[in-house]
């Protein structure tokens, strides 16, 4: 029985939300944030920064009900300036509003998909609401981390392909053709190199090179490539010319002839097709 692959590769997604809020906190300094992930048709509060009390810890909010509850429901951001006295919302949690001591709320969602995901929550105890940078500086990092959602739910996806590819079927009918592997495996590979957290990257690639050599075939000695000189042989065994992989990959087409240059000194290549055989034959490729 082969595991789930984002049980396998994929961080947890708290952390990706943590490290949003650290990043509003140093660059906004709004005195207390915090937010938390949808599970079912409930948001469960996790992550804190600056609080003093435990009152918000575990909370779940429901669908409508509080500030973030609309904010659920509608999927755009909103604000109030005085939380206990507000009318734009319902008062369900207003006691550990009160016991955290806070006033000023801007909730943002994180929509991934048109399907939020998580929000995120800036605070202020004082009299004075959170002004318009504050809330820019939330909704700025609810983009960030909605992005970092996107790339792991594709690689989940790519990974899903992988794991059919090494159980041999698709969909249980039918096994997955070698240009197939060889699409998934550029598109881990492009994938890659838009993720910021290095430890999914490596991890990514790690599967990539899974997908290009099962794991009881040992690779073949030779050369060791560079990532891009890999990525850019991964595209030209699609077929790709020079000008199309350096798009896939946000090259220019003189650094992409560069990277091909070198790997097919590397590999004893003479001929672009030369090199992807030999890449082959070495496990680099599928």
């Amino acid at each position: 029985m082969h595991s789930p692959p984002d049980t396998l590769l994929r961080p947890d997604d708290g952390d990706a939300l943590r490290q949003a809020l650290r990043q509003v906190h140093d660059r906004s300094g709004i005195p207390v944030l915090f937010g938390g992930q949808v599970e079912d048709t409930s948001l469960s509060l996790s992550q804190f920064i600056g609080v003093r009390t435990a009152s918000l810890r575990g909370l779940r909010v429901r669908a409508e009900a509080g500030l973030g509850g609309q904010v659920l429901t509608t999927a755009r951001p909103a604000k109030v300036t005085d939380y206990r006295s507000a009318r734009s919302i319902t008062h369900d949690y207003d006691h550990p509003v009160r016991l955290e001591g806070i006033r000023s709320v801007v909730a943002v969602p994180v929509v991934v998909s048109g399907a939020v995901r998580a929000v995120l929550y800036g605070a202020g105890r004082g009299p004075a609401p959170l002004g318009d940078r504050a809330a820019d500086a939330v909704a700025a990092a609810s983009r960030r981390l909605a992005a970092e959602l996107v790339i792991r739910d594709e690689v989940d996806h790519r990974l899903r392909l992988l794991d059919a590819a090494r159980s041999g079927a698709v969909d249980g009918h039918r096994g997955v053709a070698p240009d197939e592997l060889r699409q998934v495996h550029a598109e881990l590979r492009r994938i890659a190199q838009q993720v910021p957290d290095g430890d999914l990257r490596g991890r990514l690639l790690d599967a990539a090179g899974r997908l290009a050599r099962p794991s009881d075939a040992p690779a073949a000695p030779g050369p060791a490539l560079a990532p891009r000189e890999l990525d850019v042989l991964a595209e030209v065994a699609l077929g790709c010319s020079n000008a199309e992989a350096g798009r896939r990959l946000s090259l220019l087409p003189e650094t992409v002839k560069s990277y091909l240059r070198s790997a097919m000194r590397k590999l004893g290549a003479s001929t672009r097709f030369e090199a992807v055989v030999a890449a082959r034959r070495q496990g680099l490729l599928p």
